[in-house]
């Protein structure tokens, strides 16, 4: 591959560890090449760590991939790395529009964006296909004489732990089913907690899974965790995404009570720790960029380090008179 591998992370906000570990990865490789990112808030601390970005419109907004598109061609990337879960459906109906200047967008297609976005959906999926998940209802198959407490009701669309609540008892029920937008009513899991990191090539193939207990949760991402090789878990974990047909970084979330693993939600995107994963020795980073570049990387199932330890903690930018350590900038517009 001739040129720089110009790589453009969306939405960059807090994703720190995801901007260093592809740029150690371009390092490590000895490839040519800068990680730009984009956001639409020019006070996002990503931006703070790219070699360049570019602030764009939201997701939502219809100029929002023609934006990027005309980023892309500007500043030669050959690697997109969408971010957020409102966006992928979207960059996944558009992989082509990439393909056809050069670019790789490290996405699923539309169609597991969709799924993996509506919790219904997911457990649709799941049930489909025979693997274990939470029993999963919409408020109007809720039956108040015969449910069972407690319950867990969220957002059928959502992230984060956003408006996601235990539930006690029906008082409870009736408050946030008014309270929670369009919302999905699981069953409450008890036992230890799990995300489990899985990569898939751009070919379909399961590259590397790696399991992660959550010991400390904090709005939605793991303060505290550690690695945990469970071999079931991770066969377990790669028949789901290759059954699902995923791209790239998957995140599958679960609890595991008594040696009974049940699924609640998946995610075709990179998980809010994969810096543990990445740190145990299953360096995704790097595996992407060799994969986009056509290299190929074998699969390494289980080739990490086991019961390792991650203790997070917040660290912060100071800056004078605004924003004065901001690398180069320019605001984009579709065909600007």
């Amino acid at each position: 591959m001739s040129g720089e591998f110009n790589i453009l992370i969306t939405a960059a906000s807090r994703r720190v560890a995801m901007i260093r570990g592809f740029t150690q990865a371009l390092e490590d490789l000895g490839v040519a090449g800068r990680v730009l990112v984009c956001d639409s808030d020019r006070l996002s601390p990503g931006l703070r760590f790219a070699d360049k970005f570019h602030l764009v419109p939201l997701s939502s907004e219809p100029e929002y991939i023609p934006t990027l598109l005309e980023i892309c061609r500007k500043e030669n990337i050959k690697l997109v790395v969408p971010t957020i879960d409102e966006e992928l459906p979207v960059f996944g109906k558009h992989k082509k529009d990439f393909a056809a200047i050069g670019v790789t967008a490290l996405v699923s297609d539309e169609r597991v964006g969709l799924i993996c976005n509506d919790k219904y959906k997911t457990s649709l999926f799941f049930a489909e296909n025979g693997f274990p998940f939470a029993k999963t209802m919409l408020p109007e198959q809720l039956d108040f004489k015969s449910v069972k407490y407690p319950l867990f009701i969220k957002p059928r669309s959502g992230r984060g732990s956003v408006d996601a609540y235990p539930v006690k008892n029906e008082e409870e029920l009736k408050f946030f089913l008014n309270y929670v937008h369009n919302p999905v009513v699981q069953n409450f899991l008890t036992g230890k907690e799990y995300t489990i990191d899985v990569l898939a090539g751009l070919d379909g193939r399961i590259i590397h899974v790696v399991p992660r207990e959550r010991i400390v949760i904090r709005s939605g991402v793991s303060d505290r965790a550690r690695t945990r090789k469970d071999e079931k878990l991770m066969n377990l974990c790669a028949k789901i995404c290759g059954t699902l047909g995923v791209v790239g970084p998957v995140n599958i979330q679960c609890k595991i009570d008594n040696g009974k693993t049940t699924f609640f939600e998946i995610n075709p995107r990179f998980s809010g720790a994969i810096q543990l994963t990445t740190a145990a020795g299953a360096d995704f980073f790097r595996l992407i960029v060799q994969d986009a570049m056509g290299l190929k990387p074998e699969p390494a199932i289980g080739d990490f380090k086991d019961n390792f330890l991650m203790i997070s903690y917040e660290e912060s930018i100071f800056e004078s008179n605004g924003v004065k350590k901001l690398p180069a900038v320019e605001k984009m517009k579709a065909g600007g």
